[in-house]
């Protein structure tokens, strides 16, 4: 998420200038749809990871306060979402019955493995926790010493899971402009770091997913302070050694959505590839909770 201190001193100016006209710039090619969403909750907000079933009528989504929920999604018959039913939201537990500790709720990254198990990675004190079910107990995957040591509040944004249960995650800095982000991968009870991935400009990761084609899918997101956000999915060929052929999947422009946070590829009933987002209001009233989808062409609707 970006720096909550920088986002106060803009807030009123951000309602004067870098909410306007952004409704009126076209949409780029492939836009479904984006869906506003609220709930009766004092805690709701700040969503950071959002993760869809493969038919894209179910998710599950959590926040950066340590939050979940479970819900389903209605579609027309174009596919676009027209309503969001959810449960009520829930705090995410500990290795007890106890919620996590405060301080170490910063929930960011979200995915689910093969076997139905949920995945979340964390910010303020990286990690990666791993649960059968969110309503039930965390259990802490082994972490890595160089954690510690990634950027405060920079850390684990994007989680990813592959379909033999491999997870990928990143930071969202690399710490400097130029240097690639550094990606970890865990597998077999430990985590190595093969390969980075090219890191562009002042765009930074905050989300990834693997998709049904295999490839590796990443949201970066750039803010433009009083102007808003841009947002940007690049997708790659993955295997053992790296990360190639490189796409670009989609790119919006400043104040076109809000600040889009986390990522979920699924394959819709036409064949087409769907990027589902959500976006992250940071708790400012100036800010809103959106799900926002595109579709983009598989090979086999090209």
């Amino acid at each position: 998420m970006p720096k909550r201190p920088v986002l106060a001193l803009t807030a009123g100016l951000f309602l004067v200038l870098g909410l306007q006209g952004s409704a009126s710039q076209p949409y780029p090619a492939g836009f479904v749809s984006a869906i506003p969403w609220q709930m009766e909750h004092d805690e709701f907000g700040g969503f950071s990871g959002i993760e869809l079933s493969e038919d894209g009528t179910s998710f599950a989504a959590v926040t950066d306060k340590g939050w979940w929920t479970q819900g389903t999604l209605t579609r027309d018959a174009e596919g676009r979402i027209t309503a969001i039913d959810a449960r009520p939201l829930r705090f995410l537990r500990g290795r007890f019955e106890a919620p996590l500790a405060s301080g170490r709720q910063d929930a960011e990254g979200l995915a689910q493995g093969p076997d139905g198990g949920f995945y979340i990675s964390f910010e303020q004190i990286p990690r990666v926790l791993r649960y059968d079910g969110l309503d039930g107990p965390a259990r802490n995957l082994i972490t890595p010493r160089e954690f510690a040591r990634m950027q405060r509040n920079s850390a684990l944004e994007a989680l990813a899971v592959g379909p033999d249960g491999t997870l990928y995650t990143l930071p969202e800095r690399s710490g400097e402009l130029t240097r690639p982000f550094p990606v970890w991968r865990y597998r077999n009870g430990t985590w190595d770091q093969p390969f980075g991935l090219r890191r562009d400009g002042g765009f930074l990761a905050v989300g990834a997913d693997i998709g049904p084609d295999g490839r590796f899918y990443l949201l970066e997101r750039e803010f433009h302070g009083v102007t808003g956000f841009a947002s940007r999915v690049r997708s790659f060929a993955l295997s053992e050694t790296g990360l190639s052929e490189e796409r670009t999947e989609f790119q919006s422009s400043v104040g076109q959505h809000d600040n889009l946070e986390s990522l979920s590829v699924w394959r819709g009933p036409d064949g087409a590839l769907r990027l589902t987002m959500i976006s992250d209001d940071n708790f400012y009233f100036f800010q809103t909770t959106e799900i926002v989808e595109y579709r983009i062409p598989s090979p086999s609707t090209d």
